[in-house]
């Protein structure tokens, strides 16, 4: 009996002998009633807990349980690691498979390129300003879209010229983040993506700025709200004396300033207060190329045919500059005829929520987008899903749903009066985009509706060829939207310029 008694236990129960007869004697604290049966059954139990801690259930071993070594788990993690590192390869290589490649340049004959080569910076402007009056005619362009230019054959002949001639000198002067540190990612990337690429490409730079068609001013108008302004102070003197001093102190150190007076000067700016942060200093704010997102001329900053329209672009992965563009649905899957979701500010927005929002099953227009519904439908889902999307004004004219509709292929209607459209110059924006009067929203779906379902279609294709050249790729092909933005700063400066007439 005495060998019984000590043997069922052992193999009963799953624990060792010692553990049941060898353990020291439970400690039940001293305030605890041992009259209820309920309570004395809590009180062993959580002596139990304290005396044996819980055991994971990963490290409660079968009998036939080997315990994997230290090499065998860093192999398991080098796996791990492989595995991801070639998933993200191979979502860049998903990304970068979306863009059509476009053709190589054209080789310059060496006599042409040293004679380009021989012309000082003013004669070169006036050559290629010429070159461009008389360009040869394009009819058809196995890579660019003839229906999305103004004309295509001055078009392609001016980025040709860019190509060959264009030097730009960047001054070195300035220190980091509001210089030469560009910022990649939200709202206003568009600036600091344009600086990554100016100041890495041995294309278009050059040092020595006697060779120069232009003088780059590096700075980041998001970093210098990040660095000077005050929260909550409502003032952006600050802002505008920074930069008064930048421009007298470039004007007193070099003499390029003085010669053309700012000029042949550009500066790149997507912050809502870009324009704001110039207004001190009067040849910076009247005689140089502004690249601005806040394209308004109406404020009497913004000067249309000399100042360049930035694209506004949301950039939510640097790494991944692609990532979610294409793939919208075939019109026949596309339930939705117009959506809207965002924040609520600005004279527009609040208008069409008034006349729009849960007034029509076609049309899904929100303030912020409402948890429940992002459940079912993301945003991007949202204008993959709808045939418009809706660009209205936020607290300035522009807005970076604008893009955002061209990269997910949904036909922007932009709702801004006195926006002046990015690269306007050469793109023909009735091609791939609606424009409505603020004062039409009441009429919105009206104005829509009366769309022939043809001439829908063509917009729809004309924005899928549009789409290359507002795109960042992470390396800078031609065309794209580093190369669009430098060619309309180009292409200003090529306005600016005189041709001298035959006596």
């Amino acid at each position: 009996m005495t060998i019984f008694g000590i043997l069922v236990p052992t193999f009963a129960f799953p624990h060792t002998v010692n553990m049941w007869f060898l353990s020291p004697p439970l400690a039940v604290s001293s305030y605890v009633s041992l009259n209820g049966s309920m309570q004395l059954r809590e009180a062993l139990t959580e002596a139990r807990a304290q005396q044996f801690p819980p055991v994971s259930a990963a490290s409660v071993l079968s009998p036939n349980t080997t315990v994997p070594s230290k090499n065998k788990r860093a192999k398991v993690s080098r796996t791990r690691n492989s595995v991801l590192k070639r998933r993200k390869k191979k979502s860049k290589e998903n990304d970068e498979s979306k863009v059509v490649l476009p053709p190589p340049r054209s080789p310059i004959p060496p006599r042409m390129q040293r004679f380009i080569w021989s012309l000082s910076p003013n004669d070169a402007l006036i050559y290629a300003k010429r070159e461009i009056e008389h360009a040869p005619v394009v009819i058809d362009d196995p890579y660019l879209s003839a229906p999305i230019f103004r004309n295509i054959s001055f078009f392609k002949r001016s980025y040709e010229l860019m190509e060959t001639m264009l030097k730009v000198y960047i001054y070195p002067d300035g220190d980091k983040p509001i210089f030469h540190q560009p910022h990649l990612y939200g709202i206003y990337a568009s600036e600091g993506w344009f600086m990554k690429f100016m100041e890495e490409s041995r294309e278009f730079v050059t040092r020595d700025p006697e060779k120069a068609h232009l003088f780059y001013l590096p700075y980041s108008a998001r970093q210098l709200e990040l660095a000077v302004y005050v929260p909550n102070s409502h003032n952006l003197r600050p802002l505008s004396i920074f930069m008064r001093d930048y421009a007298n102190m470039i004007a007193a150190k070099y003499p390029y300033w003085n010669r053309t007076h700012g000029r042949d000067h550009f500066l790149v700016a997507c912050h809502d207060w870009g324009p704001y942060s110039l207004t001190m200093h009067e040849e910076l704010t009247k005689n140089t190329v502004k690249a601005l997102c806040n394209a308004d001329v109406s404020e009497g900053i913004f000067t249309a045919g000399q100042d360049v329209s930035l694209p506004e672009t949301t950039i939510r992965s640097p790494k991944r500059p692609l990532r979610n563009v294409g793939g919208g649905l075939r019109v026949s899957q596309r339930p939705i005829l117009a959506f809207f979701a965002g924040n609520m500010h600005g004279r527009v927005r609040p208008t069409l929520l008034k006349y729009w929002h849960n007034k029509d099953d076609d049309m899904k227009i929100y303030g912020p987008l409402p948890i429940g519904v992002s459940r079912k439908m993301s945003y991007i889902q949202h204008m993959k899903s709808s045939k418009y999307c809706i660009c209205p004004m936020g607290y300035e004219v522009n807005s970076p749903r604008i893009v955002e509709a061209i990269y997910y292929e949904c036909v922007p209607v932009i709702i801004a009066d006195n926006f002046v459209l990015p690269f306007n110059e050469v793109l023909d924006w009735s091609a791939f985009s609606v424009v409505i009067a603020e004062k039409d929203i009441p009429k919105l779906k009206e104005i829509l509706l009366t769309i022939p379902l043809r001439r829908y279609l063509t917009m729809l294709a004309n924005l899928k060829m549009v789409q290359k050249h507002f795109l960042w790729n992470p390396r800078p092909l031609r065309y794209d939207l580093f190369h669009m933005i430098l060619h309309s700063i180009w292409f200003s400066r090529l306005n600016q310029i005189q041709i001298p007439q035959p006596q």
